[in-house]
């Protein structure tokens, strides 16, 4: 039998449940028969069954509940229902197929450990079970790869995850698929559903003008976001040509995030709809409009932008912008620098990230990037430091390989000695703009060179899975951390990292490394036991990826 709870009530000291006549629905008030009793009960309840004269209507509090309870009962019994609501239409079919059963029951099992999580697996995590939340979003992906939809009854559990977790719903939205948009108009909880990525909805023919029409006009933010990337994908020309017709009306965010779908088949043709943008009212969309036309070396803001760099940077020197006039403000250029930085190196910096970098050859007298790199350009000035921070963004702007290989230098260089910059995220960013078998040979010898500790944010850029000389390099400088009895908590990211991005085949290799193996004199307390602990749930993990990959087949 319930007993009344704060959910019943009005606030402290106003407990009255919410009650309604069978006659009319209307408040309970003095005339409803029971009104008296109920107001006997709430008194005995704020002032206590001993402090009542009489010592109250139930005389004891185990009476008083129970009195309370059977008249909550009695009250709602008394309720009339309300009228029904008209059925919502049924939810649009998914024609993709559902995953295998096994992997199905994977799933479930991977949501129902995210529900139980606490914080995850973060640096001190004990035990040799696999973390299963961090293994959500590696099922997710695989699911995508294979074409296949959620299973219907997990839909629900789907959209709770990816409320919780940003990170999860791209995949997690595609994979619900329409089903999943269908529920999340239903539900408050799952709004960020229809506002967070592809819609999930049914796309009209791109190549029916009408169609592509009503839905840009009418339809929700997700459906419009992925309606632009369908008709980019078809003919990316015509993605400007479709904002155009309402961007006078969008809202600044929704106009930001629009302009930010343009850099996938960014090209020339996007040029005339980027420049008027840089008139926009809103500061980062014109800041974005800049940054996308300076990732056209051939843009005419490009071209103004190699103007202003070169009469600033020569083999002479370096003479950064005396002012910041209007035209350089039109450009992008951000007048006022963060707190610590000079206005002139701050204005000098934003000139050469913005210029196209096939400009400094010739005005370095025909020197590659390596050769114009390694010039000791205004080094008694101190602006060398400057100038190749600005040459790092321009290679990741700009995705240019050789200038971000010059910047990179050789992996066994000590990364103090970097030739463009020490900074690890710079390097990691730089990594990005080069060919992923290149890339994972530069960090293995990176990690060969130093080790572990200075290489998380490196191996956060290699695609996974980490196999042939990465896994390998990686692997034995584990096994070199743990024979020396390095503080094994301190390589809990790296080892976190392992547990999702290492390929499956190596837990052969590793199994031998399970075994607590006997402490060196110098080691840390108990670090033996940690790494023995470590490596079994590591070597679990990757034999776990290796069964939900193999589940995700098709049969």
């Amino acid at each position: 039998m319930d007993s009344p709870g704060p959910a019943e009530g009005a606030g402290p000291g106003h407990w009255t449940p919410p009650r309604t006549s069978s006659e009319g629905g209307a408040p309970m008030g003095e005339g409803d028969e029971g009104y008296g009793e109920w107001q006997e009960l709430v008194g005995a309840a704020l002032l206590g069954t001993d402090r009542r004269r009489g010592g109250g209507p139930a005389g004891s509090p185990e009476a008083l509940l129970d009195a309370a309870a059977v008249h909550t009962v009695r009250r709602r019994a008394g309720l009339r229902p309300a009228g029904a609501r008209a059925r919502p239409e049924p939810a649009p079919r998914d024609p993709r197929p559902a995953p295998p059963e096994a992997a199905g029951r994977r799933l479930a099992q991977l949501l129902a450990g995210r529900a139980g999580a606490g914080s995850g697996g973060g640096g001190g995590r004990r035990g040799s079970a696999p973390d299963l939340t961090e293994l959500l979003p590696q099922w997710l992906a695989a699911a995508g790869r294979h074409g296949y939809r959620a299973p219907a009854a997990l839909v629900p559990a789907l959209l709770d995850a990816a409320r919780a977790r940003t990170d999860l719903r791209p995949q997690a939205l595609a994979l619900t698929g329409t089903r999943g948009l269908w529920l999340a108009r239903m539900n408050p909880d799952w709004r960020f559903a229809l506002r967070g990525g592809a819609g999930g909805g049914e796309l009209p023919d791109v190549t029916d003008p009408s169609a592509v029409e009503r839905l840009w006009e009418e339809g929700l933010f997700a459906e419009r976001v992925a309606l632009l990337g369908a008709v980019r994908a078809l003919e990316p020309a015509a993605a400007p040509r479709l904002l155009a017709t309402t961007w006078a009306t969008e809202r600044a965010e929704d106009r930001l995030m629009f302009l930010d779908s343009l850099r996938v088949g960014l090209s020339l043709e996007d040029e005339p709809f980027l420049e008027a943008a840089l008139g926009d009212r809103s500061r980062n969309v014109r800041a974005t409009a800049a940054e996308l036309l300076s990732a056209l070396p051939q843009s005419a803001l490009a071209g103004r932008m190699a103007e202003r760099a070169l009469a600033c940077v020569g083999p002479e020197g370096v003479t950064p912008p005396a002012e910041c006039d209007g035209a350089m403000l039109r450009d992008g250029v951000v007048k006022r620098p963060p707190a610590g930085r000079g206005e002139r190196a701050w204005w000098l910096g934003q000139l050469v990230e913005a210029a196209p970098l096939s400009c400094w050859r010739e005005r370095f007298g025909g020197l590659g990037p390596a050769e114009i790199v390694a010039l000791p350009v205004a080094a008694a000035e101190g602006w060398t430091e400057e100038l190749h921070a600005a040459w790092c963004r321009a290679a990741v702007r700009q995705r240019d390989p050789e200038w971000s290989r010059a910047l990179l230098g050789p992996a066994s260089a000590p990364p103090a000695a970097g030739p463009g910059t020490a900074s690890l995220a710079e390097r990691a960013k730089l990594l990005e703009t080069l060919p992923d078998g290149e890339r994972a040979e530069w960090v293995a010898e990176f990690v060969r060179a130093h080790g572990l500790s200075e290489a998380f944010q490196l191996l956060g850029v290699c695609v996974v899975p980490w196999a042939g000389a990465l896994g390998r390099a990686v692997v034995d400088a584990l096994d070199i951390a743990r024979e020396a009895g390095s503080y094994p908590w301190s390589f809990s990211g790296v080892m976190g990292l392992a547990e999702r991005c290492l390929d499956p085949s190596e837990a052969g290799r590793l199994e031998a490394l399970t075994a607590a193996a006997e402490e060196p004199p110098d080691a840390s307390p108990g670090a033996a036991a940690y790494w023995a602990e470590a490596f079994q749930r590591l070597v679990a993990t990757l034999r776990l990826r290796a069964a939900m990959l193999s589940e995700l087949a098709p049969s």
